[in-house]
C-alpha cells in the first residue's frame, strides 16, 4: 500500500497496521533489519545469524554443538494447503466447536440471531466476538476455559453492513462484544460444551471495574474526572494474546487500544505523547465517544494512558476485581509469557505488535513461592526492553528514571514506548507472540512481517536495508527469532540470538523469498503470528496473513498452524482454517488429549459462512482437536 496523507484517507477502511502508520510513522528503518544486515556482512550467510545453533539453516546437515537428532517426534501426517471454507486436521483426528460469537453462557441467555446478530443486552451474556488468546484452569475439579474476545468486525456486527456504527444499541453491543470470556466446560455427549449458569462464567467488558496497580497508580497522568485518585478505571478491549501466571492467574494484554478514542472536533490536536501509541481524534468506527465520554480524548485526554497494559484475572473467584499491571509497561502488548527464573523470580517477556517498536522483559524483585502471597509479585520490579547486536548477542536495557531520564518510574511505564527509544532500545518489526521453551532456558519471538522493507519512501515505503535473512523487497513472509539468556539465567542482562525460520514461497522464487532450508512447497506459510510451545518442546505456529493464493502467497491457502521441532528445524504443517480468517489462540486439556485453537474473524471480507454454512452469518469461534485413537494431540 502506497501512502496516503492523513487528510485523505478513509482510516475506518484501513487494518490497524495501515490506520497506526498514518497516525504514529515509526523510523524509516528498524534497527532489527540494521543488526541483521550487519551481521550478515561480517560473517555471511551460511555462517551468520541462520546458522547459530540453527539446524535447520544449514540444510540439515550438522546440529548445533552437542545436541544428538532427536526421533520423528511429529504424531501426524502433514496436510495440504486447503482454499475451502472449512477447518482442515489431519487424518485421524477431529475437530469439534467449543463455543462460537454469541453463543450464551447462560440458561436465561439468548441463541444467536443471524438475523439481527443480537442485542447490547444478549451479547453481555453470551461469548464474545474474535476470540484470541485463551488458556485452561482446572478449579475444584472444575475445566475453565478463558478467552480474550479481541474486537468486532463492525460490517458484520451491524445489521447494516456498515462500517462506521451510528445506532447506539449497535455500538453497546459492539462494546459488549469485546473483553474477556470465562466459561466452565465440559465433556458432554462426547464434545466439548459450555456449562450454563456454572458460577465461573463471566464477561469482563470494557465497562467491568478495574483496579490500576503498580508505579503509574495514583499517578497524574491517570487521573480523570471519573476517577480523582487514578488508581481504578472501566475495562478492558482489544486483548490480542495471553499469558498465565505460576499461581494460575490469568494475563489478558490489551494491544490496539488506540482505536476506540475520538473527539468530537475532528480537528482537535492530541499531544505527541499520544501520538505515538496512535490516539488520535478519529476513531475506527466503533463510535463508543457517541455512549460513553471517556473515549472523547479532547474531554478526557488521560484516559487513553489508562489502556495499554497487561491486566491480570483470576478466573476461580468471580467476585474478583481485575488488575491493570502497569509495572510490565504501557505498549500494545501482544502476549505476556511468564517464567519461573532458576533463583524463583517471575519473569515476563512481552512484545509491542507494531512496525518499529521493541520488545520487553519484566524481572520481579520478590521470588515466587508456592502458597505464598503474590500480590506484589507482579507489581515490584525491573521493566527493561532489548538490544539485539550484530555479533549474534543482545542486552536488556534497564528502563528507570536514571536510565531514561523521566521523573519518575510512573512515567517509564505509562511511556514505556519512549523510554524504550531514549535507551537506544532495538525497533523490531512487529514482535507478535513469544513463548518459551518448557524444557529449557530459550525463548521465541514471531517477527510477523514488513511489507515496506527496501522500498523507495516515495512508494510507500522506508528503504529498510535489503540483506541477509530478510534479502528481499517487502518482506511479506516473516520469521521466527529466538534467544537462549546467558547462564540459562532468564533475569540476566546478556542473550545470544539466531533466526529459527524464515518464511517464505519456494514454489514462486528460488533466492531468499523461498525462505530458510526448513521451508519447502508442502510447508510453506506466511506472517507467523501466534506461538507456543507444548509440553513436550514442539513449537507451535499460527498464521495471520495474506490468503489471496496468489501471486507471491500462490500456493499457500488459507490462514494455517503448523508444529515445528527446535531441534532438528522440520516444520509440519497440522491445520488450516476456512476463509478469511486468522488461526489464533492455542491450549490444552490438562491430559493434553485436546488441543483448543481459536478461528478469528472468518469471512472478514465478505467470503465465508463458518462454521454453520449456508448463509449463516461467519462467527468466530473455539474448536477442540482429538484424536479418534483418544492418545495425546500433538
Amino acid at each position: 500500500m502506497s501512502r496516503v496523507p492523513w487528510e485523505m484517507a478513509d482510516k475506518r477502511k484501513l487494518s490497524f497496521d495501515e490506520y497506526d502508520e498514518l497516525v504514529n510513522p515509526r523510523p524509516e528503518e528498524c534497527d532489527f533489519d540494521r543488526v541483521v544486515e550487519s551481521a550478515l556482512s561480517r560473517r555471511g550467510f551460511m555462517g551468520g545469524v541462520l546458522a547459530m545453533g540453527s539446524f535447520a539453516a544449514l540444510g540439515g546437515s550438522i546440529l548445533p554443538t552437542g545436541v544428538k537428532a532427536a526421533a520423528n517426534r511429529f504424531a501426524f501426517d502433514a496436510i495440504p494447503i486447503s482454499t475451502e471454507d472449512d477447518l482442515i486436521v489431519p487424518a485421524g483426528y477431529k475437530a469439534d466447536i467449543v463455543v462460537r460469537w454469541g453463543d450464551p453462557l447462560f440458561a436465561d441467555g439468548t441463541e444467536f440471531d443471524h438475523a439481527t446478530r443480537g442485542t447490547a443486552a444478549t451479547q453481555e451474556k453470551a461469548f464474545g466476538d474474535n476470540n484470541d488468546g485463551m488458556d485452561v484452569f482446572v478449579h475444584d475439579g472444575k475445566m475453565l476455559l478463558v478467552a480474550n474476545n479481541e474486537y468486532t468486525n463492525r460490517e458484520i456486527l451491524s445489521v447494516s453492513g456498515d462500517n462506521t456504527l451510528t445506532d447506539q444499541d449497535e455500538i453497546a453491543k459492539g462494546m459488549m462484544a469485546h473483553g474477556v470470556s470465562i466459561m466452565e466446560i465440559a465433556q458432554i455427549d462426547g464434545r466439548w460444551q459450555i456449562v450454563k449458569d456454572s458460577p465461573y462464567n463471566r464477561r469482563i467488558t470494557p465497562q467491568t471495574d478495574m483496579a490500576l496497580t503498580g508505579p503509574a497508580a495514583g499517578h497524574d497522568l491517570m487521573k480523570t474526572a471519573a476517577d480523582a485518585t487514578g488508581t481504578t478505571s472501566k475495562g478492558t478491549w482489544n486483548n490480542c494474546g495471553n499469558g498465565m501466571t505460576p499461581w494460575g492467574t490469568y494475563l489478558a494484554c490489551e494491544e490496539n487500544f488506540n482505536g476506540y478514542f475520538s473527539a468530537e472536533d475532528e480537528n482537535h490536536e492530541v499531544s505527541d505523547e499520544l501520538k505515538r501509541y496512535g490516539v488520535s481524534a478519529e476513531d475506527w468506527g466503533y463510535s463508543w465517544a457517541k455512549v460513553d465520554d471517556r473515549f472523547d480524548v479532547a474531554k478526557n485526554p488521560n484516559e487513553p494512558n489508562r489502556a495499554g497494559y497487561v491486566v491480570e484475572i483470576d478466573p476461580t473467584d468471580p467476585t474478583s476485581t481485575p488488575r491493570k499491571l502497569t509495572a510490565l509497561g504501557r505498549f500494545k502488548h501482544e502476549n505476556a509469557e511468564a517464567v519461573v527464573n532458576n533463583d524463583g523470580r517471575v519473569v515476563v517477556y512481552m512484545g509491542d505488535d507494531e512496525r518499529g517498536e521493541f520488545m520487553y522483559r519484566f524481572v520481579s524483585e520478590g521470588v515466587y513461592a508456592p502458597g505464598a502471597d503474590t500480590s506484589e509479585l507482579l507489581e515490584k520490579g525491573t521493566l527493561s526492553v532489548a538490544k539485539f547486536n550484530d555479533d549474534g548477542t543482545g542486552e536488556w536495557l534497564d528502563l528507570t528514571p536514571e536510565t531514561t531520564g523521566m521523573a519518575s518510574q510512573a512515567e517509564v511505564c505509562i511511556h514505556a514506548r519512549q523510554a524504550g527509544s531514549k535507551v537506544g532500545a532495538t525497533t523490531m518489526d512487529r514482535p507478535e507472540w513469544i513463548t518459551a521453551n518448557p524444557n529449557k532456558a530459550e525463548v521465541y519471538c514471531a517477527l510477523t512481517n514488513n511489507k515496506n522493507r527496501g522500498i523507495k519512501p516515495n512508494k510507500g515505503g522506508d528503504e529498510t536495508p535489503v540483506g541477509g535473512p530478510n534479502p528481499r523487497e517487502a518482506n511479506n513472509y516473516g520469521q521466527i527469532v529466538r534467544w537462549w539468556p546467558n547462564d540459562e539465567d532468564h533475569g540476566a542482562s546478556g542473550f545470544t540470538w539466531d533466526l529459527y525460520v524464515l518464511a517464505g514461497n519456494p514454489t514462486v522464487h528460488d533466492d531468499a523469498n523461498a525462505g530458510s532450508e526448513n521451508v519447502n512447497k508442502d510447508n510453506m506459510f506466511n506472517s507467523p503470528d501466534g506461538i507456543k510451545f507444548d509440553s513436550n518442546g514442539l513449537l507451535w505456529i499460527q498464521t495471520d496473513g495474506k490468503y489471496s493464493n496468489e501471486g507471491d502467497f500462490a500456493g499457500q491457502g488459507n490462514n494455517q498452524m503448523l508444529a515445528g521441532d527446535p531441534v532438528t528445524g522440520e516444520i509440519r504443517r497440522f491445520l488450516v482454517g476456512p476463509k478469511e480468517c486468522e488461526i489464533t489462540g492455542l491450549t490444552w486439556s490438562p491430559d493434553r488429549r485436546t488441543m483448543f485453537v481459536g478461528v478469528q474473524h472468518p469471512g472478514e471480507d465478505g467470503n465465508s459462512h463458518w462454521p454453520e454454512g449456508g448463509n449463516a452469518v461467519p462467527r468466530s469461534a473455539i474448536i477442540a482437536v482429538t484424536r479418534e485413537d483418544g492418545g495425546l494431540v500433538g
